[in-house]
C-alpha cells in the first residue's frame, strides 16, 4: 500500500467511526403528537372562543342598528331642511312674533292722557289661546305688576310677574 492510500483509508476509517458513534448516541427527542389549533376542534379554550364569537356577533348587530338609526336621523334632518319647511318655520316664527308683540302691547297699554272723548278702554285683563295653551294676563295697577299665566295643553303652568314702569335701558 502506498502512503497516499493509507491516508485515504485512515480518513475513511475515522469518518466511519464518527458516523457509528453518532448513530449510537442517545437521542432526547419527544414523541410527535398532533393537536388541532382551533378551540372548536381541540376543546381547549372553547368557552373563551365561544364568548369571543358571541361578542363579535353582538357588536355587528349593534353597529347595524346604530347605522340604521343614524340614517333615519339623517333622512329626518334632510326632510326638515327642505326649502318649503324652512319657509314654513320662518312664517310661523313671524306670526308668533307678531302675536307676542300684540299681547305685550295690550298688557302694557296705558290710557292716553290727551284723549278727551271716545277714548279706547284699557283692559286690566286678557286671555289668548294658542295651539291649546291658554295665556292669561292680569294687570294690577296698585302693585304696578302684570302677571302672565301660561297653562299648557298638558296642564303645566308657568307664571311670570313683570313690573310695570320705566325700565331705563
Amino acid at each position: 500500500m502506498t502512503k497516499g492510500n493509507k491516508i485515504v483509508t485512515g480518513i475513511v476509517l475515522v469518518v466511519v467511526l464518527y458516523a457509528i458513534a453518532w448513530a449510537f448516541q442517545r437521542s432526547d427527542a419527544s414523541e410527535l403528537v398532533f393537536g388541532f389549533n382551533s378551540p372548536s376542534f381541540s376543546g381547549q379554550g372553547y368557552s373563551t372562543h365561544v364568548l369571543s364569537i358571541e361578542q363579535l356577533q353582538h357588536n355587528r348587530k349593534e353597529d347595524l342598528i346604530a347605522k340604521q338609526e343614524a340614517e333615519e336621523r339623517k333622512i329626518e334632518r334632510d326632510e326638515k331642511n327642505t326649502t318649503i319647511n324652512k319657509f314654513i318655520r320662518n312664517v310661523e316664527s313671524r306670526i308668533y312674533a307678531n302675536l307676542s308683540k300684540q299681547l305685550v302691547d295690550n298688557m302694557f297699554a296705558t290710557p292716553d292722557p290727551n284723549c278727551e272723548e271716545d277714548c279706547p278702554e284699557v283692559s286690566l285683563t286678557g286671555e289668548a289661546v294658542i295651539e291649546g295653551s291658554t295665556l292669561t294676563w292680569v294687570k294690577d295697577p296698585d302693585l304696578g305688576t302684570i302677571t302672565l299665566t301660561i297653562v299648557g295643553e298638558d296642564g303645566t303652568t308657568t307664571e311670570m310677574i313683570v313690573p310695570v314702569g320705566d325700565f331705563g335701558f
